[in-house]
């Protein structure tokens, strides 16, 4: 009985992992990402929000954005969530944000997109946590 009580409690956290910040995220991956032009980089970064992009049409569906000053590296990077899935994430300049989703370098500082679950599967879920609230 103890194992199986084990065996469910493991399931549960498998569940839920990737729903969200786990500890402390570190910036290297998107300062190196930036600093050699890589793009397709699956990170974790925190910053501060700079300015809000408001909600966009999209080729496929509307995104909300946002930009974010990450350190130590001093980038600032656009984020982009689609609202199908997170719906509009509430953000204001000075607010602290975490995300999780894919890098795309460009030289004004890059985009992370893909901040939301992949329905199909075929991509890793992403998020974007604000005021202990995490939009995915």
């Amino acid at each position: 009985m103890a194992i199986r009580k084990r065996s469910l409690a493991a399931l549960a956290l498998l569940a839920f992992a990737g729903c969200g910040p786990a500890g402390p995220i570190d910036n290297a991956a998107v300062c190196d990402a930036y600093a050699q032009q890589r793009s397709h980089v699956e990170v974790e970064a925190e910053g501060t929000v700079t300015r809000v992009l408001g909600t966009q049409p999209g080729v496929q569906s509307p995104h909300t954005g946002f930009l974010v000053r990450l350190k130590p590296c001093g980038v600032t990077v656009r984020v982009e969530a689609n609202t199908d899935f997170t719906g509009v994430v509430p953000v204001r300049p000075r607010d602290d944000v975490a995300m999780r989703g894919e890098y795309e370098y460009y030289a004004s500082g890059g985009v992370i997109h893909w901040t939301h679950r992949d329905p199909r599967g075929r991509h890793p879920g992403g998020w974007v946590t604000v005021g202990g609230k995490t939009y995915q």
